[in-house]
């Protein structure tokens, strides 16, 4: 419980309990925050917001009626004064943490979650995220890639109480436009790549990277930026960016710089240049893209500290993301990977690996959809790029939302010109179809969804078995009948 005098200066000395966005749940003892979305203001909930427990309004536009014994507080700006007033009300919690944000396209959640599982061994790191927010014996599930406001600095400051020491933060484009981390104090800062996504959002690529780039605008010179230097946009941020730079690639001279890479279907092997020193990397890691991820990781945790020796060895078994290049063993004679690629750039990188572990004579097979009410300009562009690697497509529903699942995959299918596909709208089913067609020595591909455990319909979410589950699931009896039959 904090005063209102404390968070406002000259203001009643009245109890805070809770810090308040939606006027629909109740909280008593609580300010409401007027904020204004894309479809709704919350100055038009006042009075709902009054009778679910708030006695402070803060506002930017005029507010009609006054009620007697509520203080309304007038601001220019309510996400400005949010920001301020959440990370004083939960004690400023990021402060008193070691925070990683990780930024970009692609491989986010399997930087931000391996940080935490390889730095946790070095000091308590917390993780929040798409995949989950974890820390301790905590772990539940997902809120949105960057949680609002209050509920960021809420989960930030109970990691504090329960004696955690780091976090890594995934820290979306929609989070940095929409303000969620601009008093989150960032220690080191993390940009992977930037391709084709959120488009919708963002109208063009250029509003796409400028958005990316608030997260360095966050962190000053006496903070640190690791930035994947082969993408051309992590030359950009390089340049502009007034923090210690740190830079990290493949085929650019970088800070950390992988050479001599060899890639395993269960392995990779390279060598880490830092500086004059070279180290041998191996690890359980598999694909090129997963080589970029883990120099960024590697980076984070040397450069907060962790003595490289220790994450080298650490480096060899790293704890499996679920969802993420997840390779499912159940006793059958092909291959099947779970993935969350849903980019083409995504696309691009799953379906070459596919190809470099695929026996010449055994087909690629993939399942796949498109999320309804988003980014509809790269559908067929994912048809493409899967038309150039597969012997069959089948194209799914992937969180249709208020979309006909059937309309999606017709736009993806305009890519699609000499692969095999068809359309089966329920996503179980055609995982089913995929596995019951692998023959021995094929790949099949399960892309979007990853370990997800909800689809997203017109109604909101409905539970989802998984991809990764569903695939356990259908494979047991898959290779039951086939022997069965032999």
């Amino acid at each position: 419980m904090v005063s209102l005098a404390n968070l406002f200066e000259g203001a009643k000395d009245l109890p805070i309990e809770r810090l308040m966005m939606d006027s629909r749940v109740a909280a008593p003892n609580s300010i409401f925050f007027c904020m204004k979305g894309l479809k709704n203001d919350g100055h038009h909930f006042i009075d709902m917001a009054i009778s679910n427990g708030a006695i402070c309004i803060v506002h930017s536009d005029p507010v009609e009626t006054f009620r007697e014994g509520i203080v309304y507080i007038k601001v220019e700006n309510v996400v400005d004064v949010l920001n301020r007033v959440a990370d004083a009300f939960y004690g400023r919690p990021s402060g008193k943490l070691n925070v990683i944000g990780v930024t970009g396209t692609n491989g986010k959640s399997t930087i931000a979650l391996t940080i935490k599982n390889i730095l946790n061994a070095y000091m308590p790191t917390g993780y929040i995220g798409t995949i989950s927010i974890e820390y301790g014996d905590v772990k539940t599930l997902p809120l949105l890639t960057t949680p609002e406001i209050t509920q960021l600095h809420e989960i930030l400051a109970d990691m504090v109480d329960k004696g955690v020491k780091a976090v890594s933060l995934e820290v979306s484009s929609q989070g940095l436009e929409q303000a969620r981390v601009n008093v989150v104090e960032f220690d080191t800062a993390i940009f992977t790549n930037l391709t084709h996504d959120h488009l919708d959002y963002h109208g063009t690529m250029e509003n796409y990277f400028q958005a990316k780039s608030k997260l360095f605008n966050l962190i000053g010179p006496d903070k640190t930026a690791i930035i994947n230097i082969d993408d051309p946009y992590g030359r950009r941020l390089e340049q502009a960016c007034s923090a210690r730079v740190v830079t990290y690639a493949i085929n650019t001279p970088a800070t950390y710089m992988a050479k001599n890479i060899e890639i395993l279907f269960d392995r990779t092997n390279f060598d880490l240049h830092l500086y004059n020193e070279i180290y041998p990397v191996q690890t359980n890691m598999v694909a090129m893209f997963n080589v970029y991820n883990l120099l960024a990781v590697i980076a984070a945790c040397h450069e907060n500290g962790m003595p490289m020796e220790v994450i080298l060895e650490r480096c060899k078994k790293i704890e499996h993301v679920d969802g993420r290049m997840e390779r499912i063993e159940e006793g059958q004679n092909f291959q099947v990977i779970v993935d969350y690629a849903h980019t083409p750039d995504g696309f691009e990188k799953i379906f070459k690996f596919a190809d470099d572990i695929t026996p010449k004579g055994k087909r690629i097979l993939a399942v796949f959809g498109a999320a309804g009410k988003r980014d509809t300009k790269k559908r067929p562009i994912l048809g493409e790029i899967a038309d150039r690697f597969c012997d069959m497509i089948i194209l799914t529903e992937e969180d249709p939302r208020n979309e006909l699942p059937h309309a999606i995959a017709e736009q993806i299918a305009k890519g699609i010109t000499k692969s095999n596909y068809s359309i089966v709208e329920d996503r179980y089913d055609a995982i089913r179809q995929a596995l019951e067609m692998a023959n021995e020595g094929d790949t099949v591909l399960i892309l979007a969804k990853g370990d997800e455990s909800y689809m997203y319909r017109e109604f909101g979410r409905e539970d989802w078995i998984g991809d990764d589950n569903a695939v356990r699931e259908i494979l047991r009896e898959v290779v039951l009948i086939k022997e069965e039959n032999q």
